[in-house]
């Protein structure tokens, strides 16, 4: 029987995981970027001071360095590098490590840039040597061995931190293949990382394409996997989709969970070394707009999972979305760190969404620190579907984005763009956040879709948040881009869904010239005080199109850019750039290529450069013979990607 679970019942299933510690995590303090989230917290922090307020405008590029040694596209013909430049750099003794364009990991020096080494491809050939780049990698080391975990699809990979050379006792040769038998074809994909605790490798992907809107229902279930960092041998395995048996199989009706998939964890993880827990955030299930197909909660897509490092076990959990129509995947880093709510100290777990909304956890125990209600929400009139009857909602704090479409969230800046906005709503149903899809149709006057917000790129993605722990302050960095929810009879005669996601012209996010229909910020930066559970500043992040010629006269304040600009915090200062992105059509012939420093206190823009392409990973910091380092990739637009380095210049 199809149950939908009261949240007290499922949502929060708490299990006691071993003894508590009384030391909490320890911010980055130290002159190193040990994890590309910071550290293990996630925190996207550092202590470090040098550059501040009072100096941050003699920041300027002191080394650059491409995206892959050139040696690389001249030994293999035909090699290409991407654009899109996903790492972040760790530190870690004197040596910046991180994987480069096509996804082999290069050691380099922090003063100049410099190679030092480079992994070469496990075979001489074409095939070995293409491949993107992902976030990051980690370190394990036992004595004098030490070792650079990197996942590169479809494997992952044991190197010498020293060398490269791969360590030959670690799976076959060095690399552990990681698609899983069940695949069907397709490939093993992570766009992240792996997480190392203790002696266990966490590693967490996709196979195919996450959460899409196709008209296939059958998919394989992207597993979280636990492996010996000396031998490479799996350890366990957490089932994404729970299997006959398991907590949460009956949240799939019509044994729907014989054959779904598609909610791997993209981005990113975290962990609690003294608990032995890590923190997995998973997206949404086999083709997200339609469910029919799917009755039920279907756990754990769009959930973040507590899972025991030692046995894969799940701890507890808590759901975000039930039985997801929107592609609303629970994507962005958990982060953590200590706060005091009410006066009680709490080890907390700070998890943002598509939705815009960040849920807060005691990290433990999985309690939300502040109540979470089930709401009711809109209810879908397709065909076959069941659209859950509530969903969670966050007493606190208040959302980070922009949630649902009126008439009133269009823009005035005049009163004839006002009328063209109002004009090209016509077409679209619109209502609250969780308003379902509705049937696409054609005739003259029909309904064209649900234009919502937040759209399937979320207001929250792998670049929103970051913690200050000396503050409590949490950092959602977010955009605001709408989507048309609108679906259709499939037309492939190899569909095994009743429906599926349309996209044509009539169902394109309508704009004037190019001109958003909505209000801006497009981009913005939220400063949450995670104490209070209460918002302490909002700032657009970057121009965005003020200077379009619809609008240019009115001399508009920042409007903020729809890029996924990942931030950084230090001491005093949060920096951060604009985020061009290739998939969401941001950089140089987007709107912003811009890289700044704000007052983390206040939100006002110190100091800001052009970069000459937009930012594409998240920004890291470190000290080096006394000398203080940003460095961050940027890339696309025309310009080749590159890893730029910043520090202070002498006065003149």
């Amino acid at each position: 029987m199809l149950r939908f679970y009261h949240v007290a019942a499922v949502c929060l299933c708490v299990t006691h995981v071993g003894a508590v510690a009384t030391v909490g995590l320890q911010a980055q303090t130290g002159p190193d970027w040990s994890y590309f989230g910071g550290d293990h917290a996630f925190t996207r922090y550092s202590a470090l001071e040098q550059i501040d307020g009072s100096n941050v405008d003699r920041l300027g590029v002191v080394w650059r360095r491409p995206a892959a040694d050139p040696s690389f596209t001249e030994s293999f013909d035909g090699l290409t590098v991407s654009n899109y430049l996903r790492s972040t750099p760790i530190m870690v003794e004197g040596v910046l490590y991180a994987p480069n364009g096509i996804g082999l990991v290069e050691a380099f020096d922090p003063s100049s840039g410099e190679t030092l080494w480079l992994q070469r491809p496990f075979a001489a050939t074409l095939d070995e040597a293409r491949g993107r780049s992902n976030k990051g990698l980690d370190i394990w080391s036992s004595g004098a061995d030490e070792r650079i975990i990197l996942v590169r699809e479809p494997y992952l990979y044991a190197l010498d931190r020293r060398t490269g050379a791969y360590v030959l006792d670690f799976g076959e040769g060095g690399r552990v293949l990681l698609t899983p038998e069940a695949a069907d074809g397709e490939n093993y994909r992570s766009s992240s990382g792996p997480i190392v605790v203790g002696d266990v490798i966490v590693v967490a992907g996709i196979v195919g394409a996450a959460g899409d809107g196709g008209d296939i229902k059958e998919a394989t279930p992207e597993d979280v996997r636990g492996f010996d960092a000396r031998t490479g041998r799996l350890l366990w395995t957490f089932h994404v989709v729970p299997r006959e048996g398991e907590l949460g199989n009956d949240t799939w009706g019509d044994r729907s969970w014989e054959w779904s998939g598609d909610l791997g964890s993209w981005c990113c993880l975290s962990a609690d070394e003294e608990l032995g827990l890590v923190y997995v955030p998973f997206s949404a299930p086999t083709a997200a707009y339609y469910g029919g197909h799917r009755p039920g909660w279907n756990l754990f897509s769009n959930s973040l999972v507590a899972i025991d490092v030692r046995t894969g076990e799940r701890a507890w959990h808590f759901q975000m979305v039930h039985h997801d129509l929107w592609e609303y995947d629970t994507v962005g880093p958990p982060t953590l760190g200590e706060i005091v709510v009410d006066g009680r100290r709490i080890r907390a777990v700070m998890q943002p969404s598509k939705t815009g909304f960040v849920y807060v956890f005691d990290r433990v125990t999985g309690e939300p620190v502040w109540p979470i209600e089930e709401r009711p929400v809109p209810q879908s009139t397709v065909p076959g579907e069941v659209s859950s009857p509530t969903q969670p909602f966050p007493t606190k704090p208040p959302p980070f984005g922009a949630q649902g479409v009126t008439e009133d969230d269009l823009i005035d800046f005049t009163p004839e763009l006002r009328a063209r906005a109002l004009d090209l709503l016509e077409p679209f149903e619109i209502g609250p956040i969780f308003t379902p899809p509705v049937l696409y149709d054609p005739s003259e006057g029909g309904t064209k879709g649900n234009l919502g917000r937040p759209g399937t790129w979320g207001s929250g993605n792998w670049h929103t948040g970051a913690f200050d722990p000396e503050t409590g302050y949490y950092y959602a960095v977010s955009h605001q881009l709408p989507d048309v929810y609108s679906i259709m009879k499939p037309s492939s005669d190899e569909a095994t869904m009743e429906y599926a996601g349309d996209w044509n012209e009539e169902t394109n996010v309508p704009r004037i010239e190019g001109l958003p229909i909505f209000k801006p910020p497009y981009g913005r930066i939220t400063a949450i005080d995670m104490n209070q559970g209460e918002h302490a500043w909002v700032a657009a992040n970057g121009d965005g199109p003020r200077d379009h010629p619809l609008i240019a006269h009115l001399d508009l304040p920042p409007l903020g850019v729809t890029g996924r600009g990942a931030p950084l915090l230090t001491r005093t200062l949060l920096f951060i750039g604009e985020g061009g992105d290739p998939v969401l059509g941001t950089g140089r012939d987007g709107w912003g290529t811009a890289f700044m420093a704000y007052d983390k206190a206040t939100g006002d823009v110190l100091w800001s450069t052009d970069l000459e392409a937009g930012t594409t990973s998240a920004p890291m910091t470190y000290l080096h013979e006394g000398r203080q380092y940003i460095v961050v990739a940027i890339g696309g637009g025309g310009h080749q990607a590159e890893w730029v380095a910043l520090a202070l210049r002498e006065r003149r």
